[in-house]
């Protein structure tokens, strides 16, 4: 069965959120869903979350899911937003309980900060099922950019969030907490081993050199022929290497000490404090201490 799927993009974290439609039901999944937040005046705004409640509406869509791919380190998720104004279930990678841990502990997060995972309603292991109306999908576990990450597959449709990316951008970095290239690379087979034709959904794209428009969606097979850094004939040994050094002049994404500490929470923001104003917390020097969360 082939899922209706609608993309939107917000051009200032160049992230792809999803809306997944039951062809044969009025129910539907958000997947990725973007908050919109300025870190010079700490302003946070809704208009990227609000885009797609005016699609759902419009279309008279019932949402019976939030879907995030993994914890995302370069925006906010608007899942929790959208879980308050459309009453979906929440669902994330098990092992999201890792990030929250070592994020937990950057930030000294209080005791009103839960590692378990509890903040979310469901906790996807691999080939759990997700069910979108008469649409039947599942989970699969694809770390190594984050030990959480998963990817959601529902008919002829696969969501990688950040494992994979355009063909001609490659694939996710390994250097945050957790990661590792070698799992990134048995999990990218792990999508490789879908249907050629299965349509592959990137969470992000930014525009590979000599590209001028931006794009989501590929297939398994142009991404086993093409890929820059994983295609047919590339060894572990051969990815590892160079995810290593490539990883290593990378920089700190912009939005990664704002992001992690609201998506651990699962969009949620910190606790107001005594003054009823709520704060986001940036560590000073954090990466002296802690060199695995560095880049």
């Amino acid at each position: 069965m082939q899922p209706l799927v609608t993309p939107f993009f917000d051009d200032s974290t160049f992230t792809f959120s999803y809306v997944v439609q039951d062809p044969l039901s009025a129910r539907c999944a958000v997947i990725d869903p973007v908050l919109n937040f300025d870190y010079a005046s700490g302003t946070i705004t809704t208009d990227a979350a609000d885009a797609i409640l005016t699609f759902i509406n419009k279309h008279r869509l019932v949402t019976e899911w939030l879907l995030e791919t993994h914890v995302h380190a370069d925006h906010l998720s608007a899942a929790s937003y959208l879980r308050q104004k459309t009453g979906a279930e929440l669902g994330i990678g098990a092992l999201t309980t890792r990030v929250q841990e070592t994020f937990g502990k950057l930030f000294n997060a209080g005791p009103d900060f839960s590692r378990d995972g509890s903040q979310f309603d469901r906790l996807f292991h691999d080939g759990d099922t997700i069910t979108i109306g008469e649409l039947s999908g599942r989970a699969i576990h694809t770390p190594g950019h984050t030990p959480g990450c998963m990817t959601y597959v529902f008919g002829d449709a696969a969501f990688v969030g950040d494992t994979l990316f355009m063909p001609d951008y490659g694939t996710a970095r390994c250097d945050f907490p957790g990661g590792d290239a070698a799992s990134l690379y048995r999990s990218v087979h792990k999508i490789f081993a879908l249907p050629a034709s299965t349509r592959l959904f990137m969470c992000h794209d930014y525009k590979a050199p000599g590209r001028e428009r931006y794009a989501c969606q590929t297939t398994v097979e142009e991404e086993r022929l093409h890929n820059l850094h994983i295609h047919q004939g590339i060894t572990e040994a051969e990815f590892v290497r160079m995810r290593r050094e490539r990883d290593a002049g990378l920089n700190t994404p912009r939005l990664l000490l704002p992001s992690v500490q609201v998506n651990m929470r699962a969009g949620r923001l910190p606790t107001a404090e005594d003054n009823g104003q709520v704060y986001l917390k940036v560590p000073v020097n954090p990466f002296q201490a802690n060199e695995s969360i560095k880049k």
